[in-house]
């Protein structure tokens, strides 16, 4: 069984449900420590290859992914392993996408969609959420 993120390490965000997931910019270096165990990478072009097993949703940024379903899925692959994994989510600078996700995720772990934005900011990033389409999509994201 592979542990966690420590709730105190930089860029990790508390779910209400204690799930840890860590959000983080690929234009900034790795942080310290542990590595993830999975990931998921938002960008508008195929990541660059890295030693954990990983997921591409193609979303270009400031905008929206181009698959809305096959993100949703990854959303769900992405906290479902939270539970017991080091969960990473990412996008080029840590802030618009990584921060749509992780409002998703609030979303499947009980945020109303209304609320999931306010939480990521409040928990993650205060700048969390670049775009009005991006608030959008989360306050319609589905968590069934």
């Amino acid at each position: 069984m592979t542990s966690t993120w420590e709730p105190t390490a930089a860029g990790v965000l508390r779910l209400p449900s204690g799930r840890l997931v860590r959000g983080r910019g690929l234009r900034h270096p790795l942080p310290e420590g542990p590595l993830p165990t999975f990931a998921l990478y938002l960008l508008g072009r195929r990541p660059p290859a890295v030693d954990w097993e990983h997921r591409w949703v193609r979303w270009p940024d400031f905008w929206l992914p181009s698959d809305r379903g096959a993100a949703a899925e990854a959303f769900r692959q992405a906290w479902a392993r939270a539970e017991s994994e080091r969960v990473e989510v990412a996008c080029g600078g840590g802030r618009g996408r990584t921060g749509t996700a992780l409002a998703c995720l609030a979303v499947l772990d009980g945020v109303p969609g209304d609320r999931a934005v306010a939480y990521v900011r409040e928990h993650y990033d205060s700048h969390a959420v670049e775009t009005p389409w991006q608030r959008r999509f989360v306050a319609l994201f589905d968590r069934s």
